[in-house]
């Protein structure tokens, strides 16, 4: 078995990768702002100071995407940290809404709340969890994400001793850092290790500048021949065949 085994660690991306993740987000992107639009006009009722609009009438969902990107433009080494995003433009749109600066603060932290509790209800593909136990048992497994899910609040985190957000590092993918973090606390050289990820620009791209090879995962076939060391897959279920047939190879 050892023999067939050509890497000593993988790397996961996570959002498209180990579950669809357009559905949650755009669940989560409306289900926070309308959450916090419905209770913040019932703590104005409450406290008798009901304006004329609600927030949500008064910052439609599309001025809070504009205000992040603009605080993104602003803030370039915090373009990558969304959840700092979302939360500050959030107090920002507080603030001209009304509220005093420490209203503002604790109702974006409170919808903040809500929209992480939100954003982690994914549903992984059904094929992950014993994909992940049983390749847990000849590799060393890490996730590398954008995004601001936390691994460690799944089920599926028990798999990933290490766990690289990079929107935390400053350095989102396709930085090269999260997967240098990655490899340091894995313990393993790139050459010794297979990154997993949907990306084109922020997977597959960043990997193979390390030296790394890349399972990517896209549906979309071409026939456009790919570098060496780049394995397209369909869908991260394949994953175990192309190691097996890479094991293979180098046995």
């Amino acid at each position: 078995m050892c023999a067939r085994i050509r890497f000593q660690a993988l790397t996961f991306d996570l959002d498209d990768t180990l579950w669809d993740n357009h559905q949650v987000m755009v669940e989560t992107e409306t289900g926070h702002y309308a959450w916090l639009d419905e209770t913040l006009a019932s703590w104005q009722r409450n406290q008798g100071q009901a304006p004329a609009r609600r927030f949500a009438e008064h910052f439609p969902l599309e001025t809070f995407l504009d205000r992040r990107r603009e605080l993104a433009a602003a803030h370039p080494l915090r373009r990558g940290d969304f959840t700092w995003l979302r939360e500050q433009a959030l107090q920002w749109l507080l603030g001209e809404y009304g509220l005093e600066a420490d209203a503002a603060r604790s109702w974006a932290g409170a919808a903040m709340d809500r929209f992480m509790l939100l954003r982690h209800r994914v549903t992984p593909h059904p094929e992950v969890e014993s994909l992940l136990s049983t390749l847990g048992r000849d590799y060393r497994l890490a996730s590398i994400t954008n995004g601001n899910v936390d691994i460690r609040r799944l089920p599926l985190g028990r798999h990933f001793p290490v766990a690289i957000a990079a929107g935390e590092l400053l350095a989102p993918k396709p930085d090269a850092r999260p997967f240098l973090a990655a490899l340091a606390r894995l313990g393993t050289s790139p050459a010794q290790t297979l990154h997993v990820g949907d990306s084109w620009r922020e997977d597959v791209e960043p990997a193979r500048r390390l030296g790394m090879q890349v399972a990517w995962i896209s549906p979309h076939v071409d026939d456009l021949p790919l570098p060496a060391g780049i394995h397209r897959l369909n869908h991260v279920r394949e994953l175990p065949g192309l190691l097996h047939s890479l094991g293979a190879e180098q046995g």
